[in-house]
């Protein structure tokens, strides 16, 4: 009897050294948004219509865990369905699907543990069209196994603004790459560099009065990567708008 756990348990722990090797974490998967994602617009990233934003319905709501407070907002994540694991009969085999993080999934503490949202849980609540490339529909819930993977952007980042005359607020969008923003400065046509900071999701801020000044952005990746972005905004801008660099983009 002893012997035949130690063989389970190596078996178990073999695969478990496989999977962290070719770079694949456990996870679950849910969904939400309704058959065609429109449900999912929005979210706390601050991208609004996702399809304006760049990242269109093929996107996914984090857990705590690895929203990280915003951070990978943007980012990329390979995911398909683990038919080795309870509730693997549900999965579509053989399929996988990358999803863009756009939203957070938070805990849910009416049920124990926080739900699968809850603190420590790898848990992607992805869009339904996402979900039903890698799992059945009806299931609900399926195991997963994922890993971030590069992003492929078509065009440019792009920078929606907001904020009042003495405070702007940037939502920045689209970056290919490692997908997500590790810092980022704004210039006017008056002034110095300016180093922002985050705010919320995917929204940076600069405390200071920016208005009727044409604006340069500077971002650095979470990749590490640093383009700076000239002549973004012309001096007429407002509030609410959103402009395109053409096709300046992040690689990692």
């Amino acid at each position: 009897m002893g012997t035949a756990k130690s063989l389970i348990l190596c078996t178990v722990l073999a695969a478990c050294l496989a999977l962290a090797a070719a770079g694949w974490s456990q996870g679950t998967a849910t969904n939400y948004g309704g058959a065609d994602g429109s449900g999912t617009m929005g979210g706390a990233c601050g991208y609004d219509n996702l399809y304006n934003a760049g990242y269109g319905v093929l996107n996914a709501a984090l857990s705590q865990t690895l929203f990280n407070d915003g951070a990978s907002c943007g980012q990329c994540y390979l995911i398909t369905c683990d038919g080795s694991r309870s509730g693997g009969q549900n999965c579509k085999p053989g399929n996988s699907i990358t999803v863009s993080a756009t939203n957070l999934c938070p805990p849910n503490y009416a049920l124990p543990n926080g739900g699968w949202c809850g603190p420590g849980r790898p848990h992607f609540d992805m869009s339904q069209p996402a979900f039903e490339n890698i799992g059945v529909y009806q299931a609900g819930i399926i195991p997963v196994l994922y890993q971030r993977v590069q992003c492929q952007r078509s065009g440019g980042v792009r920078f929606s603004i907001a904020g009042s005359s003495y405070f702007l607020l940037v939502n920045i969008q689209n970056l290919g790459g490692s997908g997500s923003v590790g810092a980022a400065w704004v210039k006017g046509d008056k002034t110095g560099w300016i180093q922002m900071s985050r705010n919320w999701g995917a929204n940076w801020q600069a405390l200071a009065g920016l208005v009727g000044q044409g604006l340069s952005f500077a971002v650095t990746s979470t990749g590490g990567q640093y383009i700076q972005f000239t002549n973004v905004a012309p001096a007429w801008w407002q509030f609410g708008q959103t402009f395109t660099t053409n096709n300046l983009n992040f690689a990692y």
